[in-house]
């Protein structure tokens, strides 16, 4: 690997260099790296491009990295992974795709990731997308995240997009069963004239399932975003969604949180807030030396923290 995939690897994944444990690294649209473990394994899917993941029952303190690196112009990427957690497991999925784009095409990447939480399990799974490059070519990014959550499972999702990316269109669809929980955290930022469409859909199918999404956003220039945020109950459940957002300059957010109640012992709640950075946060981080510049990112990085 070259100096750009390693840059985009640390900063789509963490990855100083290559993980232990179980891992898969793709580069415009052919994995190029893998590692399995004694209770991980990862095989190639032989109807389509993509992976399947299988976690041992019982597997607990393990981690599986399955990066995505593109470095071409012009290239359409298509990947469906699958993930199958044990029951009683307890792992760490770190995913995430990098976009270096060097030239005047476009470079895209659609990824569909399906999971199942066995019973019982428990997973973290981590998603960050970046774009860079000096060429006119858009970088675009699509996921699809799909995800069961069997009795007592739990699932975290963390979705990020940190910077970079022209147009993305995030679509992520979950059902929880009963005493399953699910947190959501999504954390985007757009500049420039990028776009961004994020759809969330929560189904609390089983007896005290939960769930709570939370997205924080920053759009500046005159970057779109556009969220929809939905939670159905079909029992007796709890669900709560929180959407804040900071607009700047000409930019534009649209947030139009949903919570739909078929049962009458569903709690759920929603709010949403759009606003500009407060003048006195500003103001407080001047007077302690930064400039206006410099406090206005100081705030931004800590409201996507």
């Amino acid at each position: 690997m070259n100096a750009i995939d390693k840059y985009i690897l640390h900063t789509v994944a963490g990855m100083h260099d290559i993980p232990q444990g179980a891992y898969n690294i793709r580069k415009n649209g052919a994995g190029i790296s893998r590692n399995t473990t004694a209770n991980i394994d990862i095989r190639t899917k032989e109807d389509k491009p993509g992976i399947d993941i299988i976690v041992k029952p019982g597997t607990i303190g393990e981690s599986v990295h399955i990066p995505v690196i593109l470095t071409a112009e012009g290239l359409e990427d298509l990947v469906y992974n699958t993930f199958d957690i044990g029951e009683g497991a307890d792992i760490l999925i770190v995913a995430g795709c990098g976009i270096h784009n060097p030239g005047n095409q476009n470079a895209r990447h659609d990824g569909v990731h399906d999971f199942i939480v066995r019973k019982g399990a428990r997973m973290r799974y981590v998603e960050k997308h970046y774009g860079e490059g000096n060429g006119q070519g858009q970088k675009i990014l699509n996921p699809k995240t799909i995800v069961e959550v069997e009795e007592d499972g739990y699932a975290e999702l963390e979705l990020v997009q940190i910077s970079g990316v022209d147009n993305t269109k995030r679509d992520t669809v979950a059902r929880l069963h009963k005493n399953a929980h699910m947190l959501v955290t999504e954390r985007m930022l757009t500049d420039g004239n990028q776009f961004a469409e994020s759809k969330i859909l929560v189904e609390l199918v089983g007896q005290d399932a939960s769930t709570r999404i939370i997205s924080r956003s920053v759009a500046r220039d005159s970057s779109q975003q556009i969220f929809y945020p939905r939670v159905v109950g079909l029992n007796m459940c709890r669900g709560h969604v929180q959407c804040d957002a900071i607009i700047m300059h000409q930019a534009q957010i649209r947030s139009i949180p949903e919570i739909a109640a078929n049962h009458a012992d569903a709690q759920l709640v929603h709010e949403a807030a759009i606003g500009k950075i407060a003048g006195e946060q500003l103001i407080k981080l001047m007077s302690i030396g930064l400039s206006e510049a410099e406090a206005e990112e100081t705030i931004l990085k800590g409201f996507l923290k």
